[in-house]
Parts: structure tokens; sequence; C-alpha cells
């Protein structure tokens, strides 16, 4: 679920709210090193994202911001933003040429280049806390 947040959107903030917990206070986000990435230039979406980027050949901007249950990717087009929430249980990550986060059939490709390398911790970040977040929900000694 993508939505424009261009202006405060109270629907939006609530199903944010609701799907991935509230934003962590300030004190928390200096605590954890950090909830935001720095901007990183993005280079394919999957297609029904393409109405979310510049269509001229201007430079897609994205960042991501950790929740406590998953996280929002805002992306940037023209003076525009959208926000993208994905809970951690959808959450997929790829590292091939680029990072790539997908979910629920769609996906953001960042371009693999200085400003990807600058964020290498704060991805790692968010790896750590999908692996944390399975491992609540782990099944599989259920059944023996």
């Amino acid at each position: 679920m993508i939505y424009n947040t261009t202006n405060r959107n109270k629907e939006a903030e609530a199903i944010f709210d609701d799907l991935l917990s509230k934003s962590y206070s300030f004190f928390q986000a200096v605590k954890m090193g950090g909830v935001g990435s720095k901007r990183m230039i993005i280079d394919e979406v999957s297609p029904g994202f393409l109405k979310y980027m510049n269509l001229i050949s201007d430079i897609n901007y994205g960042n991501i911001e950790i929740r406590e249950k998953g996280i929002i990717v805002h992306v940037n087009k023209g003076l525009k933003n959208y926000s993208w929430a994905i809970p951690f249980y959808q959450l997929h990550i790829y590292k091939t040429n680029g990072f790539s986060i997908h979910a629920c059939g769609n996906f953001v490709r960042f371009k693999n280049n200085k400003l990807l390398k600058e964020n290498k911790k704060f991805l790692d970040k968010i790896i750590d806390m999908k692996i944390e977040n399975n491992t609540n929900y782990d099944f599989q000694n259920a059944i023996t």
C-alpha cells in the first residue's frame, strides 16, 4: 500500500501506526543510532510503481524509515512524496546489482553507488531487525 504523503495524511498515518506501530521517540531513535536512512538513488521499480517515478530523465530518490514492526520506503517524485509501508513478515531483501526491497509482488531497487555504501550500516540494521522479528514467530519446533 502506497500513499501520497506530501501533505499530512491522517489516514496514511493511522494505517502506518496500526500496521507498523508508532514512530520511535527522539530518545529511542538516538539510542538506536538513527531510524532513517540517507537518500539513495532508485535504479528500478516494479511496473506497478512506475506512476510514482519521474518520467523524464530526472534522478529518483528514496529513503527508508524503520518502525518496530516494519519499514516505510519514502519515494520523491518532483515535489510530491509517496510512502510504501512494508511489515517485516512481507519484506524480502536482495543484494544483487544494487539493493532491492520486495513485498507483495512489488519492488524498489536502489542503485549500487556511493550513496548505497554510506547506508550499509543502516541496511544491516534492517536485516537484523527482520531476523529478530522472524524469530518471534518461529513455528518450526511447535510440531515436534
